[in-house]
């Protein structure tokens, strides 16, 4: 199977041919899905408005999270090697979008006296599934949509979208929803759009159907001028327990990728959990509210958008290992830096300062303190993501691409599920949200140290 064949106007150009582009936006409108609803406002809203207390919801997040994660963990490689059986990938990749958007619509029911709690953590359930369903799809499709040397820009420009995008998303939810509740001024609105309520937590619900609308329509490029793989063998689910038993037996002889995917799916592990969590890490620790979650939101994103950037630099100058293990050093910094924040603390000493400034929020020195660390580990964690999926398109083969991001799923989603499960616990005997997010650090730790052991593959 081969994979992209660039045209004769694309290499004269120099160029994103227009099935990368296309590629790059559906990732662009996908990541609304993490940082509008897993991370900054709906999942916060679930663990303190829905169940109740933040602490707790913390703790049901994790679970949730380790859920979804052990049964996509279980069942993604099995995708991955069916499709490399089948081939074409477009079509199931549209199915699975078209469940996310309807799962993702029907938030704005998640109410005590709508879907209740229950029916709600089902949905995020389903959701979660499909979201991992749809990377392992639309990862696998990345040689088809690019050239080999253009892969890590197509990746790095797929998630600088995604954070401009969620950027600009959570402006208008800013200006649009959350600030008209607060606040009067000349540049809002009189009162929030179309109506909502702020006390019946109407302007957090709105986020489901808007980010359903936007994943609806960026996604149509892809299926309308996307490239895809080629048809396969085909087969059944023998044929594709076949491939995918091919492809776990030459992990012994690729050693490379073997160590690469290990080393994944233990820094990996801390790296998401690191994002999922911190809207419910900043509501319970920091005591912030919706609108400050917002601009918090905001900000972190315009810098996830710059990890993907710098991300594909770092790949070029020094290639994809040296460059997750600089991207890793930097969350682990970052991340060091923010368990020792808190209103009242500051780097793991009492703080009682006045304020800084005099702003409408983010007032005090652990406040700002908080949003710079945060921002440096949305550049690391980005950029990671970006390093992370060049290093294995650059080790792997188009004919098993499918297989070996399936895998890559597998190292993705593996541990995350025992790394929510070590947050859960941890919050729940310790009663800190704090000492949930002190065991994420050693993971990363632990990535970055297995990453000496990978060769550096010969062409990126």
């Amino acid at each position: 199977m081969a994979g992209y064949a660039p045209t004769i106007d694309d290499q004269a150009a120099g160029r994103l041919p227009d099935g990368a582009r296309a590629w790059a936006l559906y990732e662009g409108v996908r990541t609304p899905y993490v940082i509008l609803i897993k991370v900054y406002i709906f999942i916060p809203y679930l663990a303190t408005v829905l169940v109740g207390d933040p602490v707790s919801g913390q703790a049901l997040v994790a679970k949730l999270a380790m859920a979804y994660g052990l049964f996509a963990a279980l069942t993604a490689p099995l995708l991955g090697a069916a499709m490399d059986r089948a081939g074409r990938r477009m079509p199931v990749l549209a199915a699975i979008t078209i469940a996310i958007i309807l799962c993702c619509a029907s938030l704005w029911w998640a109410t005590p006296s709508g879907l209740g709690l229950g029916v709600t953590c089902a949905i995020i359930f389903m959701a979660g599934i499909l979201f991992a369903y749809s990377e392992v799809l639309h990862n696998s499709l990345l040689p088809f949509a690019a050239p080999q040397d253009q892969t890590s820009a197509t990746s790095g420009l797929g998630l600088a979208l995604g954070s401009a995008i969620s950027v600009a998303l959570l402006a208008f939810v800013l200006w649009a929803f959350a600030l008209p509740a607060k606040m009067s001024a000349p540049w809002l609105p009189a009162a929030p759009l179309f109506g909502l309520s702020a006390t019946a937590h109407e302007t957090d619900r709105i986020v489901g159907p808007l980010v359903a609308v936007v994943f609806a329509l960026g996604s149509l490029p892809l299926f309308l001028r996307g490239r895809d793989a080629p048809r396969g063998a085909g087969g059944g689910i023998s044929d594709s327990l076949a491939q995918l038993k091919l492809t776990l037996k030459s992990l012994s002889s690729n050693r490379p990728m073997a160590t690469f995917l290990v080393s994944r799916m233990i820094y990996t592990d801390g790296l998401t959990a690191i994002l999922l969590f911190t809207g419910i890490y900043a509501a319970g620790v920091m005591r912030w509210s919706a609108i400050e979650l917002t601009a918090l939101a905001i900000i972190v994103s315009c810098f996830l958008a710059i990890g993907g950037l710098v991300g594909a630099r770092l790949d070029r100058r020094f290639g994809p290992r040296r460059a997750i293990q600089i991207e890793l050093a930097v969350v682990i910094i970052g991340q060091m830096a923010l368990i020792g924040i808190s209103p009242d603390r500051l780097f793991y000493s009492h703080y009682s300062g006045s304020p800084v400034w005099d702003g409408p929020m983010f007032t005090q020195l652990p406040e700002l303190a908080f949003i710079f660390f945060a921002c440096i580990n949305a550049v690391g964690i980005c950029g990671c993501y970006a390093s992370s999926r060049s290093m294995l398109t650059s080790l792997a083969t188009p004919g098993t691409i499918g297989s070996w991001f399936g895998l890559y799923a597998l190292s993705g989603t593996v541990t995350i599920w025992l790394g929510s499960a070590f947050i859960g616990i941890a919050t729940s005997l310790l009663g800190s949200q704090q000492a949930g997010f002190a065991a994420l650090v050693a993971l990363l730790v632990a990535g970055w140290a297995g990453m000496f052991a990978v060769r550096e593959p010969q062409t990126i």
